[in-house]
C-alpha cells in the first residue's frame, strides 16, 4: 500500500511530443498495485483513446491546477521498469534526440502471463559469493584485479586461438576471457553483462559460461527466445540476486542495480547498431549506462574499432593486451593465379594452395569468401554491364549451378532476360559466392569434405577432419583444435565496397577468422597488401586504427566529429540549422531526395553534442506537432504530407558514397 497519489508516467508512443512524464491521479482501488515501475494503462486526451505506459515515480504533488485523470488499470503488478534502466534510457534518448519509450523497448520484453506465475521466489536464489575467483588467462591479474574493483574501463585485445572448455566443446579463447571477466564480477556478489553482435558468438560464449559458471547464475536475453522464456529471466534480473546476463545488443538494458562489469564482444560489428529511432549504438548505451552506475567496462576485440580508439586516444579507456601467446602467422599473397594445374582449377594462388593442402593433412581448412550463393553478380555476356532485373532493376545473382538467376532485391526469376543496354540475352558470371568456391576447391581438393558455411548453411562447429570449410564472412564455425590453416580470398574484393568502414570492417573480418587458426597454423590472404596486410602480419591492428583515425579528424569524418543528418522540406531544414545553439563545424548539402524532401548534414564537436540534440529534439516535436494538425482526417496515408523532420545523430549513412 502506498501513500502517494499521484503517479507520473511515461507514455509508450513514437511521437516526439508525447516524450515526458504526464501525472495520473491514483485511485483508491489501484493503490495497492501503483508501483514505480509497472505497466499501467491510462487515458490519454490528444488521442481519444487508452494507451500504455509505465509509472516512472509517484508522488504527492503536481503544478497543475485542474482535476488530474486518473489510472484506468495497473497492467501487472510487476515493475519492470528500474530506476537505473529508467535513468538510463532518459540519458541516452536525450543523447540521441529520440525519445525513451523507444528505447525501453528495446530492454523490456513484451509482457507474458504464465511467465509472472511461475517466476521463483528471490529467496530460492539465495547466493553466496564463491570467494576468489579464476584469474583471467593471458592478461595481468593485478591490471585485470584493478579494472574490476576500481570499476575502471578498458580496451582489451582478445588472445587468439579456439579452447576445449568441456569434452568437445570448442570455443574462441576470446568467449573464456569474457566469462572469466564475469566470474570476477560473480564472486563479489555483483552482476555482470556481456553483449555479443549475433546468434554465432552468443552460442561460443554459452557454452564458456557453461563449463566455467554455475547454472543458476547465467540468464540468457534475445530476441531469440520464447516470449515467456525472455520474459521470465528479465523477470528474474529484478530480485537482486548477482547475475552473469548474456544477450545481444539489448542486453545493456537489463536491470541490474548491483552491476559491477558490461562487456562488449567485436564492438565495431554492424548488428550493434540500432535500425529504429533513435538509433543508438550498444557501444554508446554501454558508455552510458558505466558513467551512470560507475561499473567497470570492457570492449573486446581482435581488432580495435574507431570509436574505441577514440576514447583510448583521449584517455577514456587503457588498452590491455594478452600475453604468453604466438603471434598469427599471416601471410601475404598477390592476387595472381597460380600456374599450377590444380591451383588454376580452384582460381588461387599458389601460396594459397600449397597451405591448404598441407593444412589438410592434419585437420580442416578455413577458406573465406565475401559473399554467399553461387555466382554473387552476373553480367551481359556481351556488353559486360551488370544484368539487371526486368522488374525492379535490381542487380542479378545465382544461387547455386542449377538455379535460375534471379534479382538479389525482388527476388523474380530471370525468365527470357533480356539486356537494357545492348539487348542481349546471355549471362556471364562475375565473381565466386561460396556455393561456386566450394565447386572449385572440390574439384581441387578431390577426396575432402567440402562444408559451406553462409546464410543459408548455418554452422556453428567442425570436427578435427580434414575438411574444406567455405565460409562467408562472419558465419566462419569453430573447428576442433582450431584450422591448420586459413585462406581469406576475395580481398580486393572486400575492400572494393564503397564504405567510410570498408578498410576498418575488412580488418575486423578477417582477425577474427585468423583468431580461429591453431597455434602456429598459417593463414594466406590474397590481393591484399599496404598497411592492412602490415598489421595482420605484425598483429597490430590498433596501428591501423591509429592511422585511420588521424585521416578521419583532417577529413572531419565520424568519429572523430559528432553528425547530425536532417531530413525534411528544405525550409524546415534552414530554419533548423539558423536556430542550433553553437556554430557547427560544417553544413553540408542539401541533396534531394524523392517527395520532395532534402538532406543535410550537420557536424560539431562531441562537447556541442548535449545542446544540439536538445534543440534539434525540439524542432522535431514542433515540426511533427504541425504536420499532425495539417492532416486531413479520412485521407490515405499515401496521400498524407511527409513528416516535418527527422533527426539522426552519429549517423555514418550518408558517408558510404564519399
Amino acid at each position: 500500500m502506498t501513500d502517494a497519489s499521484i503517479a507520473r508516467v511515461l507514455i509508450d508512443s513514437p511521437l516526439p511530443q508525447l516524450d515526458r512524464l504526464f501525472d495520473y491521479a491514483i485511485p483508491e482501488k489501484l493503490r495497492a498495485d501503483a508501483k514505480a515501475g509497472v505497466r499501467v494503462k491510462v487515458p490519454l486526451r490528444t488521442l481519444g483513446r487508452l494507451v500504455e505506459g509505465w509509472i516512472v515515480e509517484l508522488t504527492d504533488t503536481v503544478d497543475y491546477a485542474g482535476k488530474l485523470s486518473e489510472l484506468e488499470t495497473v497492467i501487472s503488478p510487476f515493475p519492470v521498469l528500474s530506476p537505473e534502466v529508467w535513468k538510463l534510457a532518459r540519458t541516452a534518448a536525450d543523447r540521441a534526440a529520440g525519445n525513451a519509450a523507444d528505447v525501453l523497448r528495446l530492454g523490456i520484453p513484451k509482457r507474458h502471463a504464465r511467465a509472472e506465475k511461475t517466476l521463483p521466489d528471490a529467496a530460492v536464489n539465495a547466493f553466496e559469493p564463491s570467494g576468489e575467483p579464476t584469474a583471467v588467462a593471458f592478461f595481468d591479474e593485478g591490471a585485470i584485479t584493478t579494472l574490476v574493483t576500481q570499476r575502471k574501463r578498458a580496451a582489451l585485445t582478445a588472445p587468439t586461438g579456439v579452447t576445449e572448455v568441456a569434452p568437445g566443446v570448442w570455443v574462441g579463447r576470446w568467449a573464456v576471457t569474457m566469462v572469466e571477466l564475469a566470474a570476477q564480477a560473480l564472486a563479489r556478489g555483483t552482476t555482470a553483462i556481456l553483449a555479443t553482435p549475433d546468434f554465432r558468438d552468443q552460442e561460443q560464449l554459452e557454452a564458456a559460461a557453461a563449463a566455467l559458471l554455475p547454472a543458476d547464475r547465467v540468464l540468457r536475453l534475445d530476441a531469440r527466445q520464447s516470449v515467456q522464456k525472455r520474459y521470465g529471466n528479465f523477470l528474474r534480473t529484478h530480485d537482486g540476486t548477482p547475475y552473469v546476463i548474456i544477450g545481444n545488443r539489448s542486453a545493456v538494458y537489463a536491470p541490474a542495480a548491483n552491476l559491477r562489469l558490461i562487456v562488449v564482444w567485436d564492438d565495431g560489428d554492424s548488428l550493434y547498431s540500432e535500425n529504429l529511432s533513435p538509433y543508438i549504438h550498444t557501444r554508446d548505451a554501454a558508455l552510458l549506462r558505466q558513467e551512470q552506475q560507475q561499473c567497470a567496462l570492457v570492449f573486446l576485440s581482435h581488432s580495435r574499432s574507431t570509436e574505441v580508439q577514440r576514447l583510448v586516444e583521449v584517455g577514456w579507456l587503457v588498452a590491455l593486451s594478452p600475453g604468453g601467446l604466438r603471434t598469427p602467422k599471416v601471410i601475404p599473397s598477390a592476387n595472381q593465379v597460380s600456374q599450377d594445374r590444380l591451383a588454376a582449377i580452384a582460381r588461387i594462388p599458389s601460396a594459397a594452395w600449397k597451405a591448404a593442402r598441407a593444412g589438410l593433412d592434419e585437420g580442416p581448412v578455413l577458406v573465406q569468401v565475401a559473399r554467399p550463393g553461387y555466382a554473387p553478380r552476373l553480367a551481359c555476356a556481351d556488353c559486360a554491364h551488370t544484368a539487371r532485373c526486368t522488374t525492379c532493376a535490381g542487380p542479378l545473382a545465382q544461387r547455386s549451378a542449377s538455379s535460375t538467376p534471379s534479382c538479389v532485391w525482388c527476388g523474380a526469376l530471370a525468365v527470357k532476360w533480356r539486356c537494357r543496354e545492348c539487348d542481349g540475352t546471355k549471362l556471364r558470371m562475375v565473381g565466386s559466392g561460396s556455393a561456386r568456391t566450394a565447386d572449385e576447391l572440390g574439384r581441387a581438393f578431390p577426396g575432402y569434405r567440402v562444408i559451406v558455411a553462409d546464410g543459408d548453411h548455418q554452422v556453428l562447429t567442425v570436427p578435427n577432419k580434414p575438411s574444406l570449410v567455405i565460409a562467408t564472412r562472419g558465419a566462419e564455425p569453430v573447428a576442433e583444435g582450431g584450422y591448420r590453416a586459413v585462406l581469406l580470398l576475395d580481398g580486393a574484393g572486400m575492400l572494393a565496397r564503397e564504405s567510410l568502414r570498408v578498410a576498418e570492417d575488412c580488418l575486423r573480418w578477417w582477425s577474427n577468422a585468423i583468431a580461429l587458426a591453431a597455434d602456429g597454423a598459417p593463414t594466406v590472404i590474397v590481393g591484399v597488401g599496404g598497411a592492412l596486410a602490415t598489421s595482420l602480419v605484425t598483429w597490430r591492428q590498433e596501428d591501423f586504427a591509429q592511422t585511420e583515425l588521424a585521416d578521419r579528424r583532417e577529413l572531419r569524418f565520424p568519429p572523430a566529429v559528432r553528425v547530425a543528418t536532417l531530413t525534411g522540406k528544405v525550409e524546415l531544414i534552414d530554419d533548423a540549422i539558423r536556430q542550433l545553439p553553437v556554430a557547427p563545424l560544417d553544413v553540408l548539402g542539401p541533396v534531394d531526395l524523392p517527395d520532395g524532401l532534402v538532406r543535410t548534414i550537420v557536424r560539431f564537436d562531441y562537447k556541442d553534442g548535449a545542446a544540439v540534440a536538445e534543440q534539434l529534439k525540439a524542432l522535431v516535436v514542433t515540426a511533427t506537432t504541425v504536420a499532425r494538425r495539417s492532416r486531413k482526417p479520412g485521407t490515405p496515408r499515401a496521400q498524407q504530407p511527409p513528416p516535418g523532420l527527422r533527426v539522426h545523430l552519429d549517423d555514418l549513412e550518408p558517408f558510404v558514397d564519399l
